[in-house]
């Protein structure tokens, strides 16, 4: 797979958090999604918004130009790669405005 993937949550992050309800658009999160996926990249919706709340969300970005490649769901593509469908959805980035970085060590580099 060479599609580069971006991940990204909707409350906190593409609007402002205020479940159950959808809070103002974050146009910088909107408009640099819309520029990646103009370079090629793939945007997943990664959400906890089930049902009707996650329609509402999806609506919500349609209306500002985002379209998702996937939602809630990995690609196509990994699905084949992996063959099968994992439920932690794939990508190469994950936007959350929860996100903890963790950097991996390898073991000659940790401290004894």
């Amino acid at each position: 797979m060479d599609q580069y993937i971006i991940a990204v949550d909707f409350d906190g992050c593409i609007c402002k958090n205020a479940f159950p309800n959808i809070g103002e658009p974050n146009f910088e999160v909107i408009d640099d999604l819309k520029r990646r996926q103009q370079e090629g990249t793939a945007v997943i919706l990664w959400t906890c918004r089930e049902d009707q709340y996650l329609k509402d969300a999806v609506d919500f970005c349609e209306v500002y130009g985002l379209v998702f490649d996937a939602v809630n769901d990995n690609l196509p593509e990994i699905n084949e790669a992996f063959g099968t469908n994992p439920r932690k959805v794939f990508a190469n980035e994950y936007w959350d405005d929860r996100a903890v970085t963790k950097e991996f060590k390898q073991p000659e580099e940790v401290l004894l």
